[in-house]
């Protein structure tokens, strides 16, 4: 029988089940006819605003059972709404009660839509402005005003019947080398602090915790798999930090006169005594720090958070200490694929044996931190779920004919990785080795992609759906998320997606992953991180400024699933030299019997 006791970092237990959701629905409506609401909003958020969330926060997975990382449920009298994009459509079936939660096609259905279609004429909606941005509000009510629906900020509902709710997480903070960060703490507040003296900005306000601890040169434990401090913090034009948390977090941090550590209690009157003008993003604070200071008189300006971009364009001892910990991932997942080889033709291994093994390869460099992110182990039919996340109930046995989509990645002090593979079990049908050589080719060309400075996501996500859209298929997330280096594994702003207008710009750090994913049958993404640079010039060419990318994930991608004669020539010296370039990089660092073997894996085309 399989062993299915937790990981070290990841579970297999279902965190929620469908039935637990109805009756904790009929006491959150019950609560808010007592307090004269319409409805409520319950959104998978904290107020940091960031993807991942202390299980405290999970209000949207109590509530309705679903999991995923993105979502909210509007909550009216005669129907609750859970709002999912395409990468959940089939999850939310299996984790919500369908009798009582009707899942919502988003952002195809908004939400302001829904609220008009179910609500009457004088309708009021509850929301905790601590877990919403002032930016999305204010869209909200101004679509909502001419239907006479309102908005109400109420402390949360659901807080107030959750009576078993965890603590908020207590985890310390820990220094982080100036070595890999490549700037000093006093060189990066000196940095936000001119760029707020030059927009004549007195102070900001900082509520996203990778943020502050990009700032602060630490990392902390207070999320899963997200090494961050929770915390809010406001830098004044001097420069000087004002941090909010737990005091005790930062015991083990020396006293800087810089820095004033203050307890959350603080934070609020602290922001009304602020002489403005304080810069506040919309996108990303919650709405409650403009109430506080519209209420104190404070003078607001809307900017982004002025740690985003420094943070994203990574400094050169960063992208180095990165570079090495792909190289020490790629050998620990070539390991990991090799045994695979050897392991999955014989029909027995599980979705969850994979898991096992692939955490105690990369637990096996010593260095491993924690995981990046809850490994997507996905066999046949569960692969065509984007975000599937297996459980000892849905543990399911790899069989010969199927194929294997494994999506992981690590964090390491020196960097956070990402990398996904679609692997053959014994042979596999002509439909998959198409549409994997499909996949493949899109990713191919994102990663021989050169453009002009100022080319943003939006422009270069096409290049990775042509194969697919030539064939009428597509797939329904974006083509790439930004990725920190020992922080967030998705981080803002640079994505490759439909909807991203930021330029690219050299020292970001981006997944290049598309797919393709056939509903109850199979699923196919490849995924390889990559780096802006400037490109290098070539003869002939303008005075342009020019940019490519740099890819910096190395592992075998699975020869059996190619179908070369689909591909012209470009693509295959693409592969071939990957491929060569994978070995070069990875070989002596393998055992002999897992050398030899990648040496078939990475034969030329």
């Amino acid at each position: 029988m399989t062993d299915t006791s937790p990981t070290r970092f990841q579970s297999f237990s279902a965190a929620t089940s469908p039935e637990q959701g109805p009756p904790r629905l009929a006491a959150l409506r019950a609560d808010l006819a007592a307090h004269g609401l319409s409805g409520f909003l319950v959104p998978r958020a904290d107020a940091h605003q960031g993807e991942y969330v202390a299980e405290r926060d999970e209000r949207l997975a109590w509530l309705t059972g679903f999991t995923g990382s993105a979502g909210f449920c509007a909550v009216l009298p005669d129907i609750a709404g859970v709002f999912i994009d395409g990468r959940y459509r089939v999850q939310v079936k299996d984790q919500v009660a369908l009798a009582d939660f009707t899942p919502v096609h988003w952002p195809e259905t908004a939400l302001e839509d829904w609220l008009k279609e179910h609500l009457p004429k004088g309708g009021i909606v509850g929301f905790d402005p601590w877990l919403h941005t002032s930016q999305e509000i204010d869209r909200l009510e101004a679509a909502l005003t001419p239907s006479q629906i309102s908005l109400r900020p109420v402390d949360n509902r659901i807080d107030t019947i959750w009576t078993d709710q965890p603590d908020s997480p207590d985890a310390p903070a820990t220094g982080f080398p100036v070595e890999i960060a490549g700037k000093t703490l006093g060189e990066k507040r000196a940095e936000i602090s001119g760029a707020l003296t030059k927009a004549g900005q007195a102070a900001a306000v900082l509520t996203l915790p990778d943020s502050i601890c990009w700032l602060l040169n630490i990392r902390g434990g207070d999320l899963p798999h997200l090494p961050v401090v929770q915390a809010f913090a406001i830098i004044d034009s001097r420069g000087h930090v004002t941090l909010f948390s737990e005091p005790e977090k930062f015991a083990t941090l020396g006293p800087d006169p810089d820095i004033t550590i203050r307890h959350w209690d603080d934070f609020e009157a602290s922001l009304a005594s602020l002489n403005g003008p304080v810069r506040v993003d919309p996108a990303t604070a919650p709405h409650r720090v403009r109430i506080v200071l519209e209420a104190a008189g404070v003078e607001i300006v809307s900017g982004q958070d002025p740690c985003i971009l420094p943070k994203a364009r990574k400094t050169a001892a960063e992208i180095k200490a990165t570079t090495a910990a792909h190289i020490r991932d790629g050998v620990a997942f070539a390991r990991f694929l090799h045994w695979f080889d050897e392991e999955a033709p014989k029909g027995q291994l599980t979705e969850i044996d994979c898991v096992r093994q692939l955490e105690k390869l990369r637990t096996e460099t010593g260095v491993l931190k924690d995981i990046s992110f809850d490994t997507i182990s996905a066999a046949g039919p569960h692969a065509a779920l984007p975000h599937y996340r297996v459980s000892e109930a849905s543990n399911a046995t790899i069989t010969p004919g199927q194929i294997y989509l494994v999506d992981s990645g690590a964090q390491y002090e020196d960097g956070t990785t990402d990398i996904t593979r679609t692997i053959a079990v014994g042979d596999v049908g002509d439909e998959e080795r198409t549409a994997f050589t499909q996949v493949l080719r899109g990713m191919i060309a994102v990663s021989r992609a050169r453009f002009p400075k100022g080319i943003a996501g939006r422009d270069l996500d096409s290049l990775a759906r042509m194969p697919l859209w030539q064939a009428g298929r597509d797939f329904d997330h974006g083509t790439g998320h930004g990725v920190g280096v020992y922080l967030s594994v998705h981080e803002g702003p640079q994505r490759i997606s439909r909807v991203s207008t930021l330029p690219l710009l050299p020292g970001m750090i981006l997944s290049n992953e598309p797919g393709y994913y056939r509903e109850g049958a199979f699923g196919i993404r490849i995924e390889n991180l990559i780096v802006v640079r400037e490109a290098p010039a070539l003869p002939g060419a303008d005075d342009r400024e020019m940019l490519d990318f740099e890819t910096i994930t190395w592992a075998p991608i699975d020869r059996r699933l190619i179908d070369a004669d689909a591909m012209n020539r470009d693509e295959i010296a693409w592969i071939d030299a990957y491929h060569a370039q994978t070995a070069e990089k990875l070989r002596s660092h393998l055992p002999s019997d897992t050398a030899d073997w990648l040496d078939r894996a990475t034969a030329p085309l």
